[in-house]
Protein backbone atom coordinates (compact mmCIF):
# COMPACT_ATOMS: atom_id res chain seq x y z
CA UNK A 1 0.00 0.00 0.00
CA UNK A 2 1.16 3.65 -0.72
CA UNK A 3 -0.02 6.61 -0.49
CA UNK A 4 -1.83 8.28 -3.38
CA UNK A 5 0.44 11.49 -3.85
CA UNK A 6 1.85 14.23 -1.57
CA UNK A 7 -1.29 16.20 0.03
CA UNK A 8 0.96 19.51 1.40
CA UNK A 9 4.60 20.43 2.14
CA UNK A 10 5.36 23.52 5.08
CA UNK A 11 8.44 24.77 5.51
CA UNK A 12 8.83 27.24 8.36
CA UNK A 13 10.71 30.84 7.49
CA UNK A 14 11.40 34.14 9.23
CA UNK A 15 9.50 36.61 7.26
CA UNK A 16 5.70 35.18 5.00
CA UNK A 17 5.71 38.78 4.01
CA UNK A 18 9.62 38.28 2.02
CA UNK A 19 9.03 34.84 1.35
CA UNK A 20 5.82 35.81 -0.31
CA UNK A 21 7.20 38.43 -2.29
CA UNK A 22 10.25 36.18 -3.49
CA UNK A 23 8.54 33.17 -4.67
CA UNK A 24 5.56 34.96 -6.36
CA UNK A 25 8.41 35.67 -9.28
CA UNK A 26 8.53 32.33 -9.87
CA UNK A 27 5.04 30.36 -8.81
CA UNK A 28 3.06 33.72 -9.40
CA UNK A 29 -0.32 34.46 -6.92
CA UNK A 30 -0.57 32.23 -3.99
CA UNK A 31 -3.30 30.25 -3.76
CA UNK A 32 -3.70 30.99 0.10
CA UNK A 33 -1.73 34.16 2.20
CA UNK A 34 -2.44 35.91 5.84
CA UNK A 35 -0.31 37.09 8.47
CA UNK A 36 1.12 34.02 9.00
CA UNK A 37 1.68 32.07 5.86
CA UNK A 38 1.63 31.83 2.47
CA UNK A 39 0.97 28.77 -0.14
CA UNK A 40 0.79 27.92 -4.01
CA UNK A 41 -0.45 24.58 -5.60
CA UNK A 42 1.67 23.04 -7.86
CA UNK A 43 -0.41 20.03 -9.10
CA UNK A 44 -1.69 18.34 -6.47
CA UNK A 45 0.50 19.14 -3.63
CA UNK A 46 0.18 22.42 -1.26
CA UNK A 47 3.10 24.23 -0.26
CA UNK A 48 3.17 26.49 2.70
CA UNK A 49 5.71 28.84 3.83
CA UNK A 50 5.05 29.56 7.42
CA UNK A 51 6.11 31.37 10.62
CA UNK A 52 7.79 28.68 13.40
CA UNK A 53 5.15 27.83 16.06
CA UNK A 54 7.28 29.30 18.94
CA UNK A 55 10.41 31.29 18.61
CA UNK A 56 13.65 29.71 19.50
CA UNK A 57 17.26 31.58 19.49
CA UNK A 58 19.46 30.81 16.72
CA UNK A 59 16.54 29.28 14.54
CA UNK A 60 18.17 29.45 11.15
CA UNK A 61 17.78 26.65 8.23
CA UNK A 62 20.24 24.50 7.54
CA UNK A 63 20.55 21.77 5.26
CA UNK A 64 23.16 19.60 6.07
CA UNK A 65 21.66 18.95 9.57
CA UNK A 66 18.99 16.10 9.89
CA UNK A 67 15.48 17.27 8.04
CA UNK A 68 15.15 18.79 5.02
CA UNK A 69 18.33 19.32 2.30
CA UNK A 70 16.29 20.59 -1.08
CA UNK A 71 13.13 21.07 -2.53
CA UNK A 72 12.92 20.31 -6.63
CA UNK A 73 10.61 21.16 -8.68
CA UNK A 74 10.38 18.75 -11.78
CA UNK A 75 10.60 20.07 -15.42
CA UNK A 76 9.76 17.57 -18.57
CA UNK A 77 12.07 19.11 -21.33
CA UNK A 78 15.34 21.26 -21.69
CA UNK A 79 13.75 23.97 -23.48
CA UNK A 80 11.40 23.99 -19.90
CA UNK A 81 14.86 24.47 -17.96
CA UNK A 82 15.91 27.26 -19.95
CA UNK A 83 12.86 29.01 -19.70
CA UNK A 84 13.42 28.95 -15.50
CA UNK A 85 16.95 29.78 -15.59
CA UNK A 86 15.68 32.93 -17.67
CA UNK A 87 13.04 33.55 -15.41
CA UNK A 88 15.56 33.53 -12.33
CA UNK A 89 18.00 35.64 -13.82
CA UNK A 90 15.09 38.36 -15.24
CA UNK A 91 13.95 38.28 -11.57
CA UNK A 92 17.44 38.78 -10.37
CA UNK A 93 17.49 35.44 -8.42
CA UNK A 94 21.06 34.37 -8.10
CA UNK A 95 21.10 30.68 -9.68
CA UNK A 96 23.69 28.28 -10.43
CA UNK A 97 22.55 27.92 -14.06
CA UNK A 98 21.79 25.29 -15.58
CA UNK A 99 24.15 22.19 -14.40
CA UNK A 100 24.37 18.50 -13.86
CA UNK A 101 23.50 16.21 -11.70
CA UNK A 102 26.73 14.03 -10.64
CA UNK A 103 24.61 11.04 -9.71
CA UNK A 104 21.92 10.95 -12.50
CA UNK A 105 23.72 13.26 -15.08
CA UNK A 106 20.31 15.04 -15.29
CA UNK A 107 20.26 18.68 -15.98
CA UNK A 108 18.99 21.08 -13.27
CA UNK A 109 19.34 24.70 -12.24
CA UNK A 110 19.82 25.27 -7.82
CA UNK A 111 18.86 28.48 -6.05
CA UNK A 112 18.46 29.35 -2.41
CA UNK A 113 15.21 31.47 -1.12
CA UNK A 114 15.36 33.87 1.77
CA UNK A 115 15.93 32.03 4.41
CA UNK A 116 18.74 29.72 2.40
CA UNK A 117 16.25 27.06 1.72
CA UNK A 118 17.81 25.32 -1.42
CA UNK A 119 15.38 24.81 -4.29
CA UNK A 120 16.20 23.92 -7.73
CA UNK A 121 14.34 23.07 -10.77
CA UNK A 122 15.41 19.49 -11.87
CA UNK A 123 14.82 18.28 -15.42
CA UNK A 124 12.30 14.94 -14.43
CA UNK A 125 13.93 12.40 -16.23
CA UNK A 126 12.18 10.48 -19.48
CA UNK A 127 11.86 7.20 -17.81
CA UNK A 128 10.62 8.13 -14.38
CA UNK A 129 7.11 7.96 -13.10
Amino acid sequence: MKPESINHILLMVSNVKKTEKFYVKILGKPIHKDKDSVAWKIRDTKLFFGLPFKKLRGNVFNRNHIGLNHLAFAVRTLNELKKWEKKLNDSGIKNSGIIKDKYKNQDYIWFDDPDNIRQEFYLHPPNEE
